[in-house]
């Protein structure tokens, strides 16, 4: 009888533990989002304020830009003397505007596709 009344009581101030421990972690948790918050709140009223619609910028009046389409060849990069060039020997890009700015058409015939131009599904 008395082990039975052990057990009961030491089971008992088990549950007391986990609920005081759930309680300590609740509070830690809150407190940290409370902070956060707090934090959040102070960082935002340092920022600057966000612009007027007078200062945002605007179309001009010469209205929207509109896509240009063009026709690029690769630029030749040629070793002089033997040695490697150097990065900053090179130009910004790879390529540069072609003379001939037509643009190509498919052969006929040809499928105007990617692959062989066979003759597709049978």
């Amino acid at each position: 009888m008395v082990i039975a009344s052990y057990t009961v009581l030491a089971a008992s101030s088990h549950q007391w533990a986990v609920l005081g421990a759930f309680i300590i972690g609740f509070c830690v948790v809150v407190g940290g989002l409370v902070w956060a918050v707090w934090m959040g709140i102070r960082v935002m009223l340092r920022e600057s304020d966000r612009p007027k619609d007078t200062e945002q910028p605007h179309l001009p009046v010469t209205g929207a830009v509109h896509e240009i389409s063009e026709r690029r060849e690769p630029d030749e990069v040629h070793c002089e003397d033997g040695e490697r060039l150097m990065p900053y020997e090179l130009h910004a890009a790879g390529s540069r505007r072609s003379e001939d700015q037509h643009r190509q058409r498919w052969a006929p015939g040809s499928s105007g596709s990617f692959g062989s131009g066979g003759p597709g599904r049978t």
